[in-house]
């Protein structure tokens, strides 16, 4: 019996993309898309379920000695952000409908990454004691404000440790979409 989707079961990048457009070339066609002049290089694009992160580096600013960087940086930042508006929300706009994800911006600068209006998406999970022991813990040492800060540091601090393998895990779960692509169709 052929499923609604053409595979056996699930769906490529589980069940919770099932409404999701593809954006596996998300990256290509912002690179297509956007000014050449905006960033120093490519920008990178990240993509999930729910939004397109677009981030590109700014030009580093000099400064004379003993001077704050940081203020220029500052400065450029805000720059690029007041003069490129309607261009990124006129791209976003059009991204949005390609995709059915909302598209936020950023930039890098020297050292700093910074991003300008992005989504904090809610996450519903269920914990036992000791891992809600693990999060009261970090909110009563101050590390964070309420479970829910200390639940998203608690995945950034793993997801600074285990890119490596992550990376490995989401190549290999793009492989097993492809091969199901490539099946029979029953």
């Amino acid at each position: 019996m052929r499923r609604a989707h053409g595979f056996g079961f699930g769906r490529p990048g589980g069940w919770q993309q099932a409404d999701v457009p593809d954006a596996s070339d998300a990256a290509e066609w912002f690179a297509g898309r956007l000014p050449d002049e905006w960033f120093v290089g490519p920008a990178t694009v990240d993509v999930d379920r729910e939004e397109i992160v677009v981030t590109g580096a700014l030009p580093a600013v000099e400064v004379e000695e003993g001077e704050s960087s940081e203020a220029a940086e500052a400065g450029r930042v805000a720059r690029f952000r007041e003069s490129t508006r309607p261009a990124r929300m006129q791209i976003a706009d059009e991204a949005e409908a390609r995709y059915g994800r909302k598209v936020a911006w950023g930039v890098t600068i020297g050292d700093r990454r910074i991003l300008f209006t992005h989504l904090a998406v809610p996450v519903m999970t269920r914990l036992r004691q000791p891992e809600r022991k693990v999060l009261d813990t970090l909110v009563d040492a101050g590390v964070a404000r309420s479970r829910s800060d200390a639940l998203a540091w608690t995945v950034k601090l793993v997801g600074t440790h285990t890119e490596e393998w992550l990376a490995e895990l989401r190549e290999a779960m793009r492989k097993v979409d492809d091969l199901r692509t490539e099946g029979p169709q029953l």
